[in-house]
This record gives C-alpha cells, structure tokens and sequence, in this order.
C-alpha cells in the first residue's frame, strides 16, 4: 500500500515539474496541516491543496501521521512519527494529529516545513467526536465502546468530556487528551488558526495562511486576490468522509445542563486557556 503511494506521488510531483517548467521542487516548502481530531483537519487540508493550483506544490496522498494506531489505540514512539515526516519530500502536502514532542516540533517548526496548527472549540469537538466514533468510523478503537456498551448520546457525550476509564483501551478526559497538543500555541514559527475564523473572517484567515506559506519559500506567481479566491474555492466540506454538520456552535444544543457541568468539573479551564471563554459563566 505505502510502495503504492509513493509511486503515485512520484507521478504527481513530475506533473507538477513539467507544469511549473521546473527541474525539481528542492526549495519548496513542505505542507502540513496538524490538528487535535475533529478540530477542522479535512478543511485545512483541502486549503492546503489548493496550493498545488498556485505553484508546484504535491498533494502527497501519504496517510495522516498520527500519535495513535486508530483499531487498536496503541500510543506511536517518536521514532515512528518522525520517520514518517521524514518521507516527506519539498513540495508535499500533508497532514496529522502531533503532539507538541521535542523531535516532532524541531521538525515541523524548521525549514522546508510550512505548519499549521488549527483549534476549535472544545465543546464543538467533543460533540463532533461522539458522532465520529459511533456512527462513522467502525474501526476506530472506542467504537465497540461507544456503539454497544453506552446506549444514548448523553452518555457518550458525558464520556468524551469526563473520560471512560473502563473503556478498553481506557479513555482519558477531553481536557487531559488535548494537553499535549498546547504546545503548539507557542511555537513561533507554526501558524496557529481557528476553525471558527473559516466561517466567521474567511477572507483574513485565508491571507494569513497564504503569507505564512510565502514567509516559508512558496514561489507565489499570481496576484493575493487571485490567490485568495483560489483558496477559497477549494473548500467544500462535504467533500470530506468524516464531514457531518459543520459549523460552529452546535454544542449549544447538544449539551443538556448536565454536560454543562460535567464540561466545567472535568475540563474546567481548557476553554479559558484556548480563548473560547473568559470564565466558567457559560
């Protein structure tokens, strides 16, 4: 399957040499596109490849380099994540679920690597991940879990927030699985973005993908506005196998009291600390 990857990589990078007039993509900057799960992942993604339509940029159709075997929930060594960021060559396109470890964030901070880090609201995940894991992907590990032992979305949701720890394997709280992942917060050289800004201040938000890109090495041949609309265009969410509902805010609706509660007794101030909420009176 990777052998079969590769190859087709190799096809796509030589279409893109012969398009651009170039005799190879050294120089290029590397794409990639990090996320807690259910964050916007597949929306970043898209925008991403839509470079390759402004320059010689590859979408690499190399698979998500992830912390975690998705059927079986075994945590990945560093060693293996960054032997897969390794395979990636300049030019490429790529994306995955990282947490902020030493090795991985030299990588994806330094050249050739141009890196986006996009949040959304915590609340917004949890109810995304509920829906992900008992209706959309049979294979994910806390599937049998959440599909056969808990009965109602209430109880999955109460267990995406506070953690399962009877779930094989056990399942920690929202609050202690996004941990890892805020270091990227303060990585300077990583371009950190909302998911809510895609819907809210799309035209800003998509500038500031495309400069941090041109910051990074990406030979940008046309106009920003031509540039901008390029973008804009490639984002279709329904084009994405994860995509359910979209949008922001649904939380609203999805959590009972309850949930309210649970949220602020077990993951009290991660949406302080990710600006989503100046205190816990929501």
């Amino acid at each position: 399957m990777m052998k079969a990857r590769l190859v087709r990589r190799l096809i796509r990078r030589l279409r893109q040499q012969i398009r651009y007039a170039r005799l190879s993509l050294q120089g290029l900057p590397i794409f990639f596109a990090n996320s807690f799960p259910k964050s916007g992942t597949h929306l970043l993604t898209q925008i991403l490849q839509a470079f390759a339509d402004l320059g010689p940029a590859v979408d690499s159709g190399l698979p998500a380099v992830v912390m975690y075997e998705g059927d079986v929930g075994r945590l990945r060594s560093e060693d293996e994540i960054v032997a897969d960021l390794k395979r990636f060559l300049p030019g490429d396109i790529g994306y995955g679920h990282l947490h902020h470890l030493p090795s991985v964030a030299q990588i994806l901070s330094s050249p050739p690597f141009a890196t986006y880090f996009i949040l959304r609201d915590p609340r917004d995940v949890a109810v995304s991940h509920v829906h992900y894991v008992t209706e959309m992907e049979p294979r994910h590990a806390h599937h049998a879990y959440f599909a056969h032992e808990l009965t109602t979305f209430e109880e999955r949701l109460a267990a995406t927030i506070c953690g399962a720890p009877n779930a094989n394997p056990p399942l920690p709280s929202l609050a202690d699985r996004l941990a890892p992942y805020l270091g990227w917060l303060e990585e300077p050289s990583i371009l950190t973005l909302r998911y809510e800004d895609f819907w809210q201040d799309r035209q800003s938000v998509l500038r500031k993908v495309l400069e941090h890109a041109v910051r990074r090495g990406f030979p940008l041949r046309q106009n920003v506005e031509e540039a901008l609309r390029v973008l804009e265009n490639s984002i279709q969410p329904q084009r994405s196998p994860t995509f359910r509902k979209g949008g922001m805010g649904g939380w609203r609706e999805a959590f009972t009291p309850y949930h309210r509660q649970l949220f602020k007794e077990c993951c009290a101030e991660i949406v302080e600390v990710l600006g989503y909420e100046k205190d816990e009176n929501w």
